[in-house]
């Protein structure tokens, strides 16, 4: 973990003794060597080579156990990745008509509801998880709980239905945090969501994408999109025609950026396990700020107890 910032920066000053202590040890040993005027035997050749990088690695482990403990001694903070106690993901997906397409095999929301189906794994199961499906309209399928069984069966049965309303999507997971289930422990506690669209089309109804992000944005929750398909994708109509239905990845990005979130494609169903799968991961931690004092002494320990190592075998003549 590299620090972010130091509690008393000013005790890092004291780091300038390190370069100073290196020069002198260098000049010193050079002056040494350089000062014999009689040339020495075999057995005393290998002696003082021994000796020598024995009386480096002291040397120089000193020195990095030294400026450890001045790192240490300045109190460093640094960001660290630690498991949530508790969150809500909302699942939203697109139901529409494009999501017939072929593409994906053997439907684009086939593979979407077995890629979702796979996500609900990857959640840890304390987390509450909702889903959304949006068309034209939107609904929320399931309220936020952690009956993951639950969430499966309704994924199961999604139906496709006409047009597309991202916007509408993204406020009906919105809404439904207001049914999130209190924490036991401390009811007044709000805890952080995150949102999971899945989408392959840009939208031809309801309240504007960009909007709903940016409301998104200001609720603490940050939208993760995910723009399944290929640009080669196509459905056909009832009379036997054959409509081009390529995935629009313009909105899906700028609705990512709004919010806060990350933007991620994928144009298959491998693709999108993947996709799922780090998404999950981003979801499961937090990086919060903490203080690392603790892991700069424990370097200048390690790297003391190198030093005394070798002086013990320098003053012993071991190995």
């Amino acid at each position: 973990m590299i620090p972010t910032e130091f509690i008393h920066p000013e005790r890092l000053w004291a780091l300038l003794a390190v370069p100073t202590l290196v020069i002198a040890y260098l000049v010193l040993a050079w002056s040494k060597s350089g000062g014999r005027r009689r040339q020495p035997g075999s057995l005393e050749l290998l002696v003082r080579k021994q000796a020598a990088w024995k009386r480096h690695v002291a040397v120089f482990a000193s020195i990095l156990s030294l400026a450890s403990l001045v790192v240490a001694w300045a109190t460093p903070r640094g960001y660290a990745e630690v498991p949530r106690e508790r969150a809500t993901v909302l699942m939203v997906i697109d139901v529409s008509l494009s999501m017939e397409a072929t593409d994906v095999k053997p439907t684009r929301l086939a593979a979407a509801q077995a890629g979702a189906k796979s996500f609900l794994q990857v959640i840890p199961p304390r987390f509450n998880v909702a889903l959304v499906a949006f068309a034209g309209t939107a609904q929320l399928v399931v309220q936020p709980t952690t009956d993951r069984g639950a969430v499966s069966r309704a994924i199961d049965n999604l139906k496709l239905q006409p047009s597309t309303a991202i916007g509408e999507g993204i406020y009906t997971g919105l809404d439904a945090l207001s049914l999130v289930p209190p924490d036991p422990s401390d009811p007044n506690a709000s805890v952080p969501a995150a949102m999971v669209l899945l989408s392959d089309g840009a939208s031809n109804l309801g309240r504007k994408s960009a909007t709903a992000a940016a409301d998104a944005k200001k609720a603490g929750v940050p939208i993760s999109t995910i723009a399944y398909g290929t640009p080669s994708g196509y459905v056909i109509d009832r009379n036997g025609n054959r409509n081009p239905v390529p995935v629009d990845h313009h909105e899906l990005q700028r609705v990512a950026d709004v919010s806060g979130g990350q933007k991620y494609s994928a144009a298959s169903a491998e693709e999108l396990k993947k996709v799922y799968d780090g998404i999950a991961r981003s979801i499961g931690y937090e990086k919060i700020e903490q203080e690392t004092t603790e892991r700069y002494a424990g370097f200048a320990a390690l790297f003391g107890f190198l030093a005394a190592l070798a002086a013990i075998s320098l003053a012993s003549r071991w190995p």
